[in-house]
């Protein structure tokens, strides 16, 4: 499954760090394995339960997400040089892990369509891909982005490449929720 991930997440490819790199797929492998989903299912699950009848698919907006946030840091680090301190290999770590609680947090439903599941319902994707990154043991930093990428970082101080990544994934959802909303006036 390993040669999977990597196939479906090329970005991880991008980590300079092997052991950062390797950690990355570790989780992955562990979350899908967690939640009871192959490889073949995430590829069909929808980017979001919440924005209704849209053509985009879960693992096209983790990749999404990672390749705006590599593009910002592109561009803060053409313009501004060392003195916007970014660590490149914990954003894009953290953007490729910061959904990867939603295996967990989904199940299968009625035909094996995904659904938010009780264990979901109870602890939200950032909670339970917290909890995965902790087993795998990845840099506090990295497990800040997973915690603060979404409402649950509102109320603390995210560092900087939370900041990119959270803006980066709201640029993604708002855009599918008016998708979702231009389908439903069809």
């Amino acid at each position: 499954m390993r040669n999977d991930i990597i196939a479906i997440f090329p970005e991880v490819n991008e980590i300079a760090d092997a052991a950062l790199r390797e950690k990355v797929i570790d989780v992955w492998v562990d979350s899908l394995e967690t939640g009871g989903w192959t490889v073949e299912e995430l590829k069909a699950i929808p980017f979001t339960l919440l924005a209704g009848d849209i053509d985009i698919r879960f693992l096209e907006h983790v990749r999404t997400c990672a390749r705006m946030s590599i593009a910002i840091y592109d561009v803060l680090k053409d313009a501004y040089s060392d003195r916007v301190p970014l660590h490149r290999d914990h954003l894009i770590a953290g953007s490729l892990l910061a959904d990867v609680g939603k295996p967990i947090e989904y199940v299968k439903g009625s035909g094996g369509q995904p659904a938010k599941g009780t264990r979901g319902d109870m602890l939200r994707h950032p909670f339970s891909g917290v909890g995965m990154c902790w087993k795998h043991g990845l840099p506090d930093e990295v497990m800040h982005m997973v915690a603060t990428h979404s409402k649950e970082g509102d109320h603390v101080q995210r560092t900087l490449e939370s900041i990119i990544f959270h803006h980066a994934d709201f640029v993604d959802f708002d855009i599918a929720c008016a998708l979702g909303k231009m389908a439903a006036k069809k």
